[in-house]
Parts: structure tokens; C-alpha cells; sequence
């Protein structure tokens, strides 16, 4: 069955988009891992810095939806607080 060339040309964006989305998401799991076991404190707090910043970047690409980040965000500073 042929298939017209705008759908040929959405599956293109859809997979760059796909891969493009796969990377930051895969960044995000690694800087929440790294905020979680980080040794002391202040380290905890300046990842958690970083996190945030890439979590609301991720946030407004589309990457991952605004009410996830600030869901993530909001439970990570609450754990970093009550372990110091």
C-alpha cells in the first residue's frame, strides 16, 4: 500500500525526535541517580542544582511533561532537605 510523502516525511521527525528525547531522558536518570548518591550534602545540593535546570529544559522541549518535572524536582529537594 503506498503511502503519501507527509507520512513518509512524520516518520522521519518522529524518529529524530524519538532519539533526540531518548538522550535527555537518559541524562535526566543519571543526574537523579547522581543527586541520590551523592556523599555528602552539598554535593547533593549542587547536582540537585543541575538537575533541576535540565529537568525544566526537558520540560519545555517536550521531552517529558511539566507536572513530571516539577513532580521530580519537588520530591528530590524534599529527600536532600531531610538527610541534612
Amino acid at each position: 500500500m503506498p503511502r503519501s510523502r507527509t507520512v513518509l516525511k512524520r516518520q522521519r521527525q518522529t524518529e529524530r525526535q524519538r532519539l533526540r528525547n531518548k538522550g535527555v531522558r537518559s541524562e535526566l536518570r543519571t543526574l537523579e541517580r547522581r543527586v541520590q548518591t551523592a556523599a555528602d550534602p552539598a554535593a547533593a545540593q549542587a547536582d540537585l542544582r543541575t538537575l533541576q535546570k535540565r529537568l525544566d529544559q526537558a520540560a519545555a522541549k517536550g521531552a517529558i511533561h511539566p507536572n513530571r518535572a516539577a513532580r521530580k524536582k519537588s520530591r528530590l529537594a524534599r529527600k536532600i532537605k531531610s538527610a541534612s
